[in-house]
């Protein structure tokens, strides 16, 4: 067997160990109303604290926008108004990150062409 195969399944199973683990946890926190309280206003100090920073940084050059995606994905674990506009916002960026690669095999088709020599 490969070291590959080997590898993904090990990754699989911890995969599987830690969701399996985070339910668990997740449900014991949901029996208590205080401490649901609590986890879900960290959520959302947290997820909004990181839209705000991506939003801060996306005028300048790096990954300001996809910070705020993250702060999406980390509210939408909770809220779920937070999960609509993440899903939402994920959409709009595969349609840019689709265009963008389209606009580039154009590029590259272009400029292909353009440095053949031309058959005399």
């Amino acid at each position: 067997m490969s070291e590959q195969s080997s590898a993904r399944r090990v990754g699989a199973a911890f995969g599987r160990a830690t969701s399996t683990a985070a339910h668990g946890a997740r449900r014991v926190i949901r029996s208590n109303q205080t401490v649901n309280s609590v986890y879900r206003t960290g959520v959302g100090v947290v997820g909004g604290g990181t839209v705000a920073l991506g939003i801060v940084l996306m005028p300048l050059p790096g990954p300001g926008a996809l910070i705020a995606l993250g702060g999406l994905g980390i509210l939408a674990t909770e809220f779920e108004g937070a999960k609509k506009v993440s899903r939402t916002a994920n959409t709009a960026v595969g349609k840019g990150v689709a265009a963008a690669k389209a606009a580039k095999a154009r590029r590259d088709a272009s400029r292909a062409s353009a440095a053949r020599p031309a058959p005399e």
